[in-house]
């Protein structure tokens, strides 16, 4: 019989074995034993169905703090703090929220009453997000950007997500060879590209040019993984133009 079930078929499965192990509990005690061994599998199965049920239907979300001139914030959902004290240059953990709307507050940390950003989201089930605090604080913007986890056994995925508000557009390059992600503008995320693992020496340059902006040497990408990597910062003031890996 076909394994594609629900969780309501194993546990029919389940109980017509434990009904089959109970009439052979004192006539055949090694039936007995090979059918509660079958119901105790499709119990299993069963709670490991419910559990994916369950989360399929969840979105989950993380903040990316890349505005470089705001200080460390503290990030209410529908009125809860959910991520403290968030620096510049960081990620929070990620959070699961069920499917809906929801109303985020942004506020310096420890100062709940004058808030830098108001914003209403929309969370799709099953759908994973990065929401990044861009710009200056006086004009601070929260942008949503779509994570795709899943990558092939054994390999590696990767983009770019240029967020630096002074720097124009980018180039991303093997160094001192080909150009990978080309023309990347303020605000883009590239599209995801899959890699063998490796360690490779990149670089970013002034788009359209081999005037390299930021070297990113010995860059490692390991199996089963999926990286963001996001560029911040100032490439005419402080804090500097740099880049920042995250597993997503």
């Amino acid at each position: 019989m076909s394994e594609n079930r629900s969780h309501s078929d194993y546990l029919q499965r389940a109980a017509m074995y434990d009904l089959m192990a109970h009439n052979f509990k004192y006539s055949n005690p090694n039936l007995h034993m090979h059918y509660y061994l079958k119901h105790l599998k499709y119990m299993n199965k069963a709670m490991q169905m419910r559990n994916i049920q369950q989360t399929q239907g969840e979105g989950r979300l993380r903040f990316l703090h890349t505005s470089p001139d705001a200080p460390d914030v503290d990030i209410y959902i529908n009125g809860q703090m959910q991520v403290k004290r968030l620096p510049f240059r960081m990620a929070s953990n990620y959070l699961t929220l069920k499917p809906g709307k929801y109303h985020i507050d942004i506020y310096p940390t420890g100062n709940s009453v004058d808030s830098v950003l108001n914003k209403r989201i929309t969370v799709e089930p099953g759908k994973t997000y990065t929401l990044a605090t861009i710009d200056s604080v006086k004009k601070m913007r929260l942008l949503p950007y779509l994570n795709q986890p899943e990558v092939p056994a054994n390999e590696s995925k990767i983009r770019f997500l240029h967020l630096s508000p002074d720097t124009g557009a980018l180039d991303i390059a093997v160094k001192d060879r080909d150009v990978v992600f080309p023309n990347v503008s303020y605000k883009q995320a590239t599209d995801y590209l899959g890699i063998m693992p490796m360690t490779v020496d990149l670089e970013v340059r002034e788009a359209g040019t081999k005037n390299v902006v930021l070297p990113m040497p010995k860059a490692q990408f390991r199996p089963n993984e999926t990286y963001t990597v996001v560029l911040i910062g100032l490439t005419k003031e402080e804090p500097a133009f740099q880049a920042m890996i995250l597993k997503d």
